[in-house]
């Protein structure tokens, strides 16, 4: 209030006195720029919201790809375990059906099994002192008179073990020869051989 200025009312006949403006107010914008203003502030506005907008459209899509991932996995996790129990119901499948087959291919020539043995006593070698054979009891049967002579060979029945089955057992060394230990070990082969191939 320092610049104002007391008002005395003019007299009868006097001209009346122009007021005095303070030299800084300034000047009122004109229709041109009040539209240029406007305009902007429109846009600034408009591209706020856009961006705020695409924001939470992204936030919303990945709160929907996130509960459609979790579906999905609710999905494929029975899906998975499904998998292994076909699998393992056909592995054992094929260990039966094998063994049938072995079981009867072995009875109709039980110079197979004398084959296998002679394959199991050669991975143990010579150098052991005492080896223990167990064959399935009709193989012991058939294969024991022709094995007796064997020196450090100990053949005994053993009725846990299938037709053409055999374990052997020496001091380091156990050979497991049931049909389902000669499956995964081909089963491991051809998967081996897979994770080879390019």
């Amino acid at each position: 209030m320092d610049q104002a200025e007391r008002w005395i009312a003019p007299g009868f006949g006097e001209a009346p006195r122009a007021l005095a403006r303070p030299a800084d107010v300034p000047r009122p914008p004109t229709a041109a720029e009040i539209e240029a203003l406007r305009d902007a502030a429109q846009q600034d506005g408009h591209a706020a919201g856009y961006a705020a907008g695409l924001a939470a459209g992204e936030a919303e899509i990945q709160r929907r790809i996130a509960q459609l991932q979790g579906v999905l996995d609710g999905f494929t996790r029975p899906l998975a375990r499904l998998d292994g129990e076909v699998n393992d119901a056909l592995s054992e499948l094929a260990v039966r059906i094998a063994g049938a087959l072995v079981g009867r291919a072995y009875a109709a020539d039980p110079t197979l099994l004398a084959d296998l043995v002679r394959e199991a006593l050669d991975a143990v070698g010579s150098a052991s002192r005492e080896i223990e054979l167990r064959l399935q009891p009709d193989d012991f049967n058939v294969l024991a008179p022709h094995l007796s002579g064997l020196a450090g060979v100990r053949v005994t029945p053993d009725p846990s073990l299938g037709r053409g089955e055999l374990r052997l057992h020496s001091e380091g060394v156990r050979i497991d020869g049931t049909v389902a230990a000669r499956l995964q070990a081909v089963l491991d082969a051809l998967q081996a051989d897979e994770g080879d191939a390019p």
